[in-house]
């Protein structure tokens, strides 16, 4: 078989932590980088070739600096986008990744919780629809209290609440309709499941080769978003072996290459028995992955460019038990200094990656501390002790 040339070209479309870490691997396999975010000096463009400030919501732009640049592939690294001129482009010949089809179904919780749950029968939370603060309020009840409320778009658990009475139910919409992305104003309400532990199961799927899956992954969140996870996470066969059957189930479906982070909670139903529920997915490096940085002979980023670009990927494994935690800022600066690296950096096995975002804001992601250890717990404490130890401040 004749091998493809490099050096190849790659476009992310997002540029932050992640699309950095992409960027990076992409360099290192001799790829000609293309960053563009909108706004500048954006992690990734940081260690990119070329870097293009541009409207991300807006079609005629988006479409404009593809043409302009010509990639040999299109890594779209965040949600919000112009969806549409995606699959525009992906008529005209440009690979998009995974495809663009998988990237306008994965933008929506709608959209992907109906493929889950209608199209391919997936446990999933029970949940319901609603445009209104009343619809909510009617949605809610049957389900039963708490729900959790999500807009059907947005990212980062934005918008995202948990309501534990039918009075708090105007509030979430209002909380709901702030974080949401686009125009449009619906919410997505489930039932609040009692979980014994919440799991990213990375999925690697091949132009041409089996469905790989990496060592599971432990997380937490708070507000939605992730602050620490651990790999391997613990589960017994069965267990791994429900999650990697839905995984391949809506990856195959939604075609393409390149890694998804799929989600699931492990439960136990009111009889004793396990249950694992989808929840979510990401067509692209997942940010609770940033511990294969730690735990595993290839990242979920090297990964990523191996499958897009068509190479061979040799069996991944669990180096070491890892483990990440979040460095948060606590309030908003445009000038941002760390302080306590020194001591972060004393503990054995520790990594700090400091993203180099221009600016914070409370709860901001501004880096993450990455540990390995003879243990599973020794590994999480010396990640937390190194986050811990780093403080973010700013001029104001």
């Amino acid at each position: 078989m004749a091998s493809t040339p490099f050096p190849r070209s790659l476009m992310l479309l997002g540029s932050g932590e992640l699309g950095k870490e992409v960027a990076i691997a992409a360099q290192r396999l001799g790829c000609r980088v293309i960053a563009v975010d909108r706004y500048a000096d954006a992690p990734a463009m940081q260690v990119a070739h070329v870097a293009e400030v541009v409207a991300m919501a807006d079609p005629e732009a988006l479409k404009a600096v593809v043409r302009r640049h010509r990639p040999d592939v299109v890594v779209p690294e965040i949600e919000a986008l112009a969806v549409d001129a995606l699959a525009e482009l992906e008529a005209e010949g440009t690979t998009v990744i995974p495809t663009a089809r998988a990237t306008a179904v994965t933008m929506n919780r709608d959209r992907i919780r109906d493929l889950a749950a209608t199209e391919l029968g997936l446990r999933t939370a029970r949940f319901a629809y609603a445009e209104s603060a009343e619809q909510l309020a009617a949605a809610a009840a049957p389900l039963g209290w708490p729900v959790v409320v999500k807009p059907v778009m947005s990212s980062s658990g934005k918008g995202q609440s948990v309501v534990h009475r039918p009075e708090d139910i105007d509030a979430a919409w209002e909380a709901a309709m702030a974080g949401a992305r686009g125009s449009g104003a619906r919410v997505i309400v489930e039932e609040f499941l009692h979980f014994e532990q919440e799991i990213t199961l990375l999925t690697v799927k091949q132009w041409n080769g089996p469905t790989l899956f990496c060592p599971p992954i432990g997380h937490l969140q708070e507000r939605g978003d992730y602050q620490c996870s651990w790999q391997p996470a613990q589960l017994d066969w069965e267990q791994l072996a429900a999650a990697q059957t839905m995984a391949r189930q809506v990856t195959d479906n939604l075609g393409g290459a390149g890694i998804f982070g799929v989600e699931f909670f492990v439960c136990r139903t009111a009889e004793g028995a396990s249950e694992v529920v989808f929840s979510e997915l990401s067509p692209r490096p997942h940010d609770t992955g940033l511990v294969t940085l730690a735990g595993q002979n290839l990242s979920e980023f090297e990964l990523h460019l191996r499958a897009v670009l068509g190479l061979p990927i040799p069996e991944i494994r669990s180096v070491a038990p890892a483990a990440s935690r979040v460095i948060l800022a606590q309030e908003a600066s445009d000038s941002v200094t760390f302080h306590g690296l020194e001591q972060a950096l004393a503990s054995p096995d520790v990594q700090v990656l400091l993203f180099g975002k221009p600016d914070a804001r409370p709860h901001r992601r501004m880096g993450v501390a990455l540990a390995s250890g003879a243990s599973l717990e020794e590994a999480r404490q010396r990640a937390d002790q190194a986050a811990a130890a780093i403080r973010v401040s700013g001029a104001g």
